[in-house]
């Protein structure tokens, strides 16, 4: 008996070890046979190790940099629209007590009042450049209730949101505030008022009241936030006009550049310095195709974006025939969007110029259109100079403008 008590450990062992050993090559079963059993003992733990040790090393090749988002994903951490429901804090109630101390029979009601709710603020943060952080709803923080010996509740903090330069608030369609300016602020909802305490209530009449009150709810609104990117200049052109190769041309923005049409999916602001630390920010407007006003392509989704710009960059392809017909159809897509429009300061940009094609169509663009035209290549930086000259001139000139109507001019 105990002979086959012996055994079953080494069956067992014999088990483990041929379900661990199936993979080994049938030359080595000669040095496996010859083994000991005690000397299997450490084989089951020996492979685990071995498997957690090529685990480890599949680890540490997987590269640990963080991946680059592209431009498909990053559209959905662009968020130029929100619906937000706001509830200020909840106030806290009032306490009803009576003092008591020794050789003091009628101390008196000495309850104290609960504290307000804390309010919840619209704040303009210039870190922030999307609505994406912005949550759906938000709770103010509520105020604590009265205590005893007259002691009154703390009030609830007040709650800040950060938003973005350029965020309207809406509330049932109507425009409550436009947030265009760093610092502004925006009192989305109040925090509900404290409670009385039976202290409160005392009179000549009432020695003894024993009457309290309960805090008030916070203030509860529905709001519609919109972004509208600022920037002073918009670069306005139908798709694969060469906006985005432009923009990191001039600036050291980086938007997703492509051969296919609608690579750019949301706004991109570069901005472009000057001497004097001056700067002037630029944003790519997503590519406008004819019918845009009427919700086409990507629609007016992203032309309410260039009503905050205070002069545009009109960019066309010279590579195309008949170039001025790029012209006339962003003015009038831009006229139909919005009266007046149109009629702000801009400059004419012909892209590409280094296609043989382009060269041919130059004159004739200036001819049809009558003004200067910038012929510039962004692939190869050719002319350059002269676009961030007259961008510097039309920033001045909106500057000096802005001055003298006894407007503070945006700056970035």
């Amino acid at each position: 008996m105990c002979g086959y008590r012996a055994m079953i450990p080494t069956m067992l062992l014999l088990a483990r070890s041929s379900t661990v050993l199936e993979g080994i090559p049938k030359w080595a079963s000669s040095t496996w046979a010859g083994l000991k059993p005690s000397q299997l003992l450490p084989l089951h733990a020996s492979s685990r190790l071995l498997s957690l040790g090529f685990v480890s090393h599949a680890k540490h090749r997987e590269a640990p940099g963080k991946k680059l988002l592209s431009e498909k994903k990053l559209k959905r951490h662009f968020v130029d629209h929100r619906r937000v429901l706001v509830r200020g804090g909840n106030g806290g109630s009032g306490m009803s007590c009576f003092h008591s101390e020794p050789r003091k029979e009628f101390g008196g009601p000495d309850g104290g009042d609960g504290g307000n709710g804390g309010h919840i603020i619209l704040k303009v943060d210039q870190q922030v450049k999307s609505l994406s952080s912005v949550l759906s709803q938000y709770q103010g923080f509520s105020g604590e209730d009265g205590g005893s010996k007259n002691c009154f509740g703390r009030g609830g903090a007040t709650l800040y949101i950060k938003v973005p330069v350029g965020t309207l608030v809406k509330e049932g369609g109507e425009i409550v505030a436009d947030l265009s300016h760093p610092g502004d602020e925006y009192l989305a909802a109040l925090g509900g008022a404290g409670g009385k305490g039976n202290r409160f209530f005392l009179a000549n009449d009432n020695r003894a009241p024993v009457t309290c009150t309960p805090g008030q709810p916070g203030q509860e609104r529905v709001l519609h936030l919109e972004l509208k990117t600022m920037a002073h200049a918009g670069m306005v052109g139908f798709p694969n006009a060469g906006k985005s190769s432009l923009l990191r041309a001039i600036s050291n923005a980086k938007p997703a550049v492509a051969s296919y049409p609608f690579t750019t999916l949301n706004p991109h602001v570069g901005i472009v310095h000057y001497e004097g630390h001056q700067q002037v920010a630029v944003a790519d407007i997503p590519g406008i195709i004819r019918g845009a006003h009427l919700n086409k392509g990507l629609g007016f989704s992203f032309l309410r974006h260039i009503e905050r710009c205070r002069f545009f960059l009109i960019v066309v392809d010279l590579s195309l025939p008949e170039p001025w017909t790029q012209v006339d159809d962003l003015k009038y897509e831009l006229e139909k969007y919005e009266e007046g429009l149109s009629e702000r300061s801009h400059v004419i940009i012909a892209n590409k110029i280094d296609l043989p094609q382009a060269k041919a169509h130059l004159p004739q663009l200036q001819a049809h259109l009558g003004q200067e035209v910038i012929a510039l290549s962004a692939l190869t930086g050719e002319n350059l100079e002269q676009l961030l000259l007259h961008l510097k001139v039309l920033h001045d000139a909106h500057m000096e403008a802005e001055l003298e109507q006894g407007c503070q001019p945006f700056r970035w």
